[in-house]
């Protein structure tokens, strides 16, 4: 589980976000990172026993982490650390188009969840094109009451105003072909996160999104 002494290090570091004081509380970053890869690794195996193409994957742990280091280049924030830990959990890998599972911990805002973020235009395609082959499955999947009572209604980074070049205005999945995304997620308390049982928790809300990911990335590959 994530230690009390994780959260607290997060937070000193939300309101100290400079090179100076992370330098000298090294340390404890390193043993909050370590705290949070142990609970990627046990989600991780966790997850291959109820999702195959995960399993098959075999993903480094190490290797789902978000990095600590913001890359400030083209943002107005120089803040130069993220003050949470993240990982994705993808049967591609982080840096991977394809939809995965994500956790957060942070000291204001952590979640869990699934799905698909800000793809590109030429995964969209592949995935709108999956949607109009199979519209009932598509519906069934994101309508139906298993993923709506563990996360409701799913999300979207942005929709377009007028049907996808190539879609009639009267499709029957006309506002799911409309989005930019497809993800949900679910808040995490701080006092969640320090049960010994909330892992298994989130493994049961993953089953639930399991099949949205699987129905996106089944038009990536």
């Amino acid at each position: 589980m994530i230690q009390e002494s994780t959260l607290h290090f997060l937070t000193d570091l939300q309101e100290n976000n400079h090179k100076e004081w992370f330098d000298a509380n090294r340390k404890r970053y390193d043993a909050a990172k370590k705290n949070f890869l142990a609970v990627t690794t046990e989600l991780l195996e966790g997850l291959a026993k109820q999702d195959e193409a995960i399993a098959q994957a075999d993903l480094d742990p190490k290797k789902t982490l978000t990095r600590i280091n913001r890359d400030i280049r083209f943002s107005k924030d120089k803040t130069p650390y993220n003050a949470h830990f993240f990982t994705t959990l993808s049967a591609g890998g982080k840096k991977s188009p394809m939809a995965g599972y994500y956790l957060r911990v942070s000291p204001d805002e952590s979640f869990h969840g699934g799905g698909v973020y800000m793809p590109d235009n030429a995964v969209l395609g592949k995935i709108r094109q999956e949607i109009d082959y199979h519209v009932e499955e598509w519906k069934a999947i994101v309508e139906g009451p298993e993923l709506t009572t563990h996360y409701g209604a799913l999300q979207t980074n942005g929709a377009l105003s007028r049907p996808p070049k190539g879609y009639p205005a009267d499709h029957p999945a006309l506002d799911w072909l409309k989005r930019k995304g497809h993800y949900s997620y679910k808040p995490i308390s701080a006092a969640e996160l320090l049960q010994e049982d909330w892992l298994e928790k989130v493994l049961a809300h993953f089953r639930a999104i399991q099949p949205l990911i699987a129905f996106i990335n089944r038009a990536l590959v």
